[in-house]
């Protein structure tokens, strides 16, 4: 497949020899096979979407879905039943995609971070299929999640010109359709084309109007969603490239009605993915068309794949497998995570096979249903909130507005909504330790970034004049494993552990402290601690630190001198204060006794901790915003 690739590599160089009017020669009467060559790798058609899980195509199984395009996509192609997004949101999901390593490996997980990361090292695989000969294109969403690089320089076009990619074969596009996106669930819910009846409601959500109108009103997205898919499908039938050509079908992660998108169950990862490969491909296959594949696929996959079936360079570094082709590769388990969620402060692992899925919840404190100005614009979101503050919900329809445990289990082949926590059930223990073994296996070799709070891994690494790449893969600065078992540690909430605690609180480390003093607060509520070792803390060099002593000391009724240290960071403007006003949210017990350091805040944390200021409804002034955003010009 690389023949082409070589002969243009040969044909430069000689052209910068004495003999390069020969070779000039020679080249146009080679072309014509050269063509030939490039003509036998497949050109791959992308048909990404947004927002959505199995649940709203029919093909998976849901009968009141009305998606007759991607049902007939799967009838002529290879319907995966076991596919799951590395993130539950699109930035994180998509900077996994583009380089084909986990954004919890490079340190883009964070929600809209754009944190950079080492472009000589790593680069995005259109610019490996453009070296392969590819044409390559994107038509509309990036959202890469990546400092550093623009997200649309590794494309040749951004537009899917039919006529244009005739032309520039092989060709790899990406189409990219927005109308299943979250923000097209908002909006009216009231006058819609698909009955509120004719929903599958999940078994989380309370059977309320609103909430089945919510539902109906997204499936009309998704109906006018799959006719693009169709569009797109016809369009290139009409050019005469179907033939030729490789479409896959896949959303960039699950969703959208509440407690699915930025969250690690079923719902939030469980994605549809198909792939329809042309009789001229058919080694490729995984087998008759038609055929529901029950292999395990992870989206940190498709990047290695689909170099590996363009003849592409497939790079040490990418952390996915193989899985079309003759050199298929077998995948066990799959990992996901979720992090900071726009303004709202989370951090939690989850990893799965085909039939268990296991999450491990490092801020149990965080409830899962915390609010969040996006996704609170949703009908179906207010209306869920309304029913449980009115008393109507129950243990499952409930869960979603209270804290975490520090782990779950479920059966995911008899539990698909994953509302049946199994953690605490004898008969699975022997699964949990299988399960939790191999999550820490991983995160060492991928070297998860996350096991220290985000802005003080941004401090780190700009101290240390680093990208996070290279901050968790150089042991001086981050010790993946030390950080991984203080971190057990503070999640086992075994008072055997206190004496520890107590010492790691003076570790010069500021990760091993912060684990610490989180074992701690894990702690408090079922044993007595040493306040003083606590209210030591608060002098600590790590701002995240100082905030949860803060939290204890508040909880062991000492709440002046909580509040004086979460104000103190506040008016500096801490790199912690987003947490800090997550606490206090948290906490419930009102803003008065902050809001004069709330509003001074001057720390962004990309405009985030604005965004809580408003919901608080401690936004500074007018005039106090705009010396911000001079102060930030200078």
């Amino acid at each position: 497949m690389n023949q082409a690739i070589a002969f243009r590599h040969r044909l430069q160089y000689f052209a910068r020899t004495s003999l390069g009017l020969w070779i000039a020669c020679l080249a146009l009467l080679v072309t014509p096979v050269l063509c030939a060559v490039e003509q036998e790798r497949p050109n791959i058609l992308w048909l990404t979407c947004e927002d959505n899980n199995v649940n709203w195509v029919g093909c998976y199984g849901n009968p009141y879905a009305e998606t007759p395009h991607i049902d007939a996509l799967a009838a002529e192609g290879h319907q995966y039943m076991h596919c799951y997004a590395n993130a539950p949101v699109c930035a994180p999901s998509r900077s996994t995609w583009i380089t084909g390593v986990h954004a919890l490996s490079m340190g883009t997980h964070p929600m809209r971070s754009r944190y950079p990361i080492p472009h000589d090292k790593i680069k995005y695989y259109p610019d490996y299929l453009k070296q392969a000969g590819y044409f390559v294109g994107n038509e509309r969403k990036t959202d890469y999640n990546i400092g550093g690089r623009d997200d649309k320089d590794a494309w040749d076009t951004n537009k899917a010109d039919w006529s244009e990619l005739k032309q520039n074969q092989p060709f790899f596009m990406v189409i990219n359709n927005t109308k299943s996106h979250e923000s097209k669930a908002f909006g009216d819910v009231n006058h819609t084309t698909h009955r509120p009846a004719d929903v599958r409601l999940a078994k989380y959500h309370p059977d309320i109007p609103d909430i089945r109108k919510n539902y109906a009103h997204y499936h009309d997205q998704v109906k006018k969603m799959d006719a693009d898919i169709g569009k797109a499908l016809a369009e290139l039938e009409a050019a005469g490239l179907a033939d030729s050509t490789i479409v896959v079908h896949n959303s960039d992660h699950g969703g959208v009605i509440a407690r699915s998108k930025r969250f690690l169950f079923n719902s939030g990862t469980h994605c549809p993915l198909i792939i329809r490969i042309p009789d001229k491909f058919k080694h490729l296959r995984p087998g008759k068309p038609g055929t529901k594949v029950d292999d395990l696929v992870s989206f940190i996959d498709m990047t290695k794949t689909w170099l590996h079936i363009c003849g592409a360079e497939t790079p040490d570094y990418l952390q996915g497998k193989i899985f079309l082709g003759p050199e298929r590769e077998s995948r066990e388990y799959h990992v996901s995570f979720r992090a900071r969620m726009d303004e709202r402060c989370d951090n939690v692992r989850a990893i799965r096979d085909r039939k268990f899925l296991y999450i491990r919840n490092y801020m149990p404190y965080a409830p899962w249903g915390q609010h969040l100005n996006y996704l609170w614009t949703m009908r179906a979101t207010q209306a869920w909130e309304q029913h449980h503050r009115e008393g109507k919900t129950d243990a499952i329809t409930g869960r979603f507005f209270g804290t975490k445990p520090m782990a779950e289990l479920y059966d995911t082949a008899n539990d698909p909504d994953n509302v049946h926590n199994l953690i605490d059930d004898p008969r699975y223990a022997s699964e949990v330790r299988r399960l939790s073994k191999a999550l820490d296996a991983w995160q060492v070799k991928h070297f998860d970034s996350a096991l220290i709070p985000e802005s003080e891994m941004v401090k780190r690494a700009e101290e240390s004049g680093k990208t996070i790449f290279e901050v968790v893969r150089d042991p001086e600065l981050y010790d993946v494993e030390a950080y991984q078992q203080a971190a057990a540690r503070a999640l086992e909430q075994d008072t055997a552990h206190l004496p520890k605690f107590y010492e790691d609180l003076q570790d010069p480390d500021s990760a091993i402290r912060y684990w610490a003093v989180v074992g701690c607060f894990n702690l408090q509520e079922s044993t007595p601690l040493q306040l003083d070792a606590i209210r030591a803390a608060l002098d600590d060099d790590s701002h995240h630190v100082r905030a949860m002593a803060a939290w204890i000391l508040y909880r062991g009724g000492d709440q002046g001198a909580a509040r004086a240290c979460w104000n103190e960071l506040l008016r500096d403007g801490s790199y912690a204060s987003l947490k800090i006003f997550n606490i206090i949210d948290w906490i419930g017990d009102g803003t008065e006794p902050y809001q004069d350091a709330m509003r001074a805040c001057t720390f962004s944390h990309g405009g985030y901790v604005g965004r809580m200021q408003e919901y608080l409804g401690v936004a500074p002034p007018p005039q106090q915003k705009r010396a911000k955003r001079n102060a930030k010009k200078k």
